[in-house]
């Protein structure tokens, strides 16, 4: 393998993000956005000025960086905050998942999709892109409640929808077999239950050393350790990386009280990850898939956008967020990628049928929700801010 290409690549993608940063805060463009295009522009896709070794990269770095966001989204849920805004975390989280199933699945149904297609592809839209969505809350400098219920919603419902995405493949495969097999159903069970079980045997242990072995003071290895071992077990027991995550992130936020650095620590250190994973996403990334799912994939975004808007609102009315709040945090909620990316590709594998479409309609949508899901999340901070007099700190 020629090393020297991709040490170059690697330090071009690295200077890339520095530029996408700057001219993102001078523009305020989102990061999220202008990443991707440099890495559609730079892929296969374009100029095809990255090498294939390097984008063979995308998925053990894109789940690094999940793992990182979803400890830090785990963390999102210490009790203080939960008993602030935990009724509006939960009710918008369990509607957004709700109305995006019914609205996507039944939509989908009525226009002649088969049943258990339908099924599938209304599960994976239930997925937000934990990523984008807290890299474009951290661009807007987002605090406060608004912030921190949006943090929270992001990362319980892909909690739900990957409860979701485990039930419907057991209910698609038993409609295109003509019945139920228990077996899928133990494998769904294991996958949500193993990775509960995995994030609090990590994170118990965790919270107690974390930041005792050198009094005070939790060092980055630390918050390395947590994170590769983290994804590392997860991927081997075959159980969700980002459910083992958030759990752990959780209940070390919880329960170590005497420190938060260890959370600074992957705030410090998840950056370069981030910044070559939308990168290599957009390059892997194939906008030509979009014509491949015609008409279906169209009905498919707006079907999305509709369940989303709808779930927000319905679940921040019984949240008790304001007017202005249950307008914008179901489009704060559209980015979608890495998350729904790996539900098509398990469909792919156990349902190669169905699969196949799944994962066309899948990358080809996901090019349109993550160009323009962080313009929506940055628009609906700002709109929410700028009506409860609580606007983000200028770039």
């Amino acid at each position: 393998m020629e090393l020297g290409p991709i040490f170059v690549a690697l330090g071009g993608l690295f200077l890339a993000g520095l530029a996408a940063d700057t001219l993102g805060r001078r523009t305020r463009l989102p990061g999220v956005t202008l990443l991707l295009i440099m890495g559609i522009l730079a892929g296969p896709a374009g100029l095809a000025v990255i090498p294939l070794a390097a984008i063979a990269w995308y998925e053990p770095l894109s789940i690094l960086a999940l793992t990182m966001v979803a400890f830090l989204l785990g963390s999102a849920l210490r009790a203080d905050r939960v008993a602030a805004h935990g009724r509006a975390i939960l009710t918008v989280s369990l509607a957004v998942v709700v109305m995006t199933v019914v609205i996507v699945g039944l939509g989908l149904t009525l226009l002649g999709v088969s049943a258990a297609l339908a099924i599938l592809i209304a599960a994976v839209a239930t997925a937000t892109d934990p990523a984008a969505t807290q890299e474009s809350l951290r661009q807007a400098k987002a605090e406060g409640g608004f912030a921190d219920t949006l943090r929270g919603v992001v990362a319980i419902d892909d909690a739900w929808g990957m409860i979701v995405f485990a039930l419907a493949m057991v209910v698609a495969q038993g409609l295109e077999n003509g019945g139920l097999d228990p077996q899928h159903l133990l494998d769904a069970g294991w996958e949500i239950g193993g990775a509960l079980a995995l994030g609090l045997a990590l994170g118990l242990p965790g919270a107690v050393l974390t930041g005792r072995l050198r009094p005070g003071e939790p060092t980055r290895l630390e918050a390395l350790g947590l994170v590769f071992l983290t994804a590392g077990l997860a991927l081997w027991l075959e159980v969700s990386f980002l459910l083992a995550g958030m759990t752990a992130g959780a209940v070390i936020a919880n329960r170590a009280r005497h420190h938060e650095r260890a959370f600074h620590e992957i705030e410090m250190i998840e950056r370069p990850f981030l910044i070559l994973f939308f990168i290599l996403a957009g390059a892997s990334m194939q906008p030509s898939a979009l014509m491949a799912v015609g008409w279906i994939g169209v009905a498919y975004v707006l079907l999305r956008i509709l369940g989303r808007l709808a779930g927000g609102w319905l679940g921040g009315w019984f949240g008790g967020l304001s007017a202005v709040e249950r307008r914008w945090i179901g489009p704060a909620l559209l980015p979608q990628a890495g998350v729904a990316v790996g539900m098509a590709l398990v469909a792919a594998a156990e349902m190669p049928e169905l699969g196949a479409i799944l994962l066309t309609l899948t990358i080809g949508t996901t090019v349109v929700f993550e160009l323009i899901g962080p313009f929506v999340t940055i628009l609906s901070v700002r709109r929410v801010g700028s009506a409860t007099g609580q606007m983000p700190q200028k770039q």
